[in-house]
């Protein structure tokens, strides 16, 4: 697989204020302000243009709710700081493994084994400003990223981290 064709990503997510939200079967919750993590795929044809549909949804250029995430990024409070991604392999399950535990049982999924793929950033390190949160739940990203990467048989596959806005 070339990195043109995808891999797995983590957008690092600014919730500027509390929101409740409702994403189909996971029914209505609610989320304090702070950083979230999400961790997604992004195989086949068209690779890491499933990022790109992400960053229309919090823009609000796009309004079709498909997946758990739309709702969150859907919210005018949310806003993608960045996005760590691994190039060339598949290791959603290992990053979200890796990541905090998710504050909705389920969320980003339900096709698979996991507890969630959501993730929130620590008490801890919300004791900061907000940059400060983002900053750290984002280098736990790019940690779990790297040491997905490193655990699986992809010698090719690189770790990066681009703007959540553009690439």
């Amino acid at each position: 697989m070339s990195g043109a064709d995808g891999g797995s990503y983590t957008l690092v997510v600014a919730l500027a204020s509390d929101a409740t939200l409702s994403a189909g079967a996971l029914g209505e919750y609610r989320l304090p302000a702070g950083a979230y993590a999400y961790t997604g795929s992004a195989l086949g044809a068209g690779g890491f243009s499933r990022v790109d549909r992400h960053r229309r949804t919090a823009r609000g250029d796009h309004d079709v709710r498909h997946w758990h995430v739309d709702y969150l990024l859907g919210h005018p409070a949310a806003r993608i700081d960045r996005v760590v991604r691994s190039i060339g392999v598949d290791v959603e399950c290992a990053v979200a493994e890796r990541l905090p535990p998710g504050p909705v049982d389920g969320f980003g999924a339900s096709d698979c084994g996991c507890p969630s793929h959501l993730a929130s950033g620590d008490r801890d390190e919300r004791g900061g400003d907000a940059d400060e949160a983002l900053d750290a739940l984002a280098e736990r990203a790019l940690a779990a990223h790297g040491a997905a990467v490193a655990a699986s048989d992809a010698p090719d596959a690189t770790v990066e981290v681009v703007a959540g806005s553009a690439e």
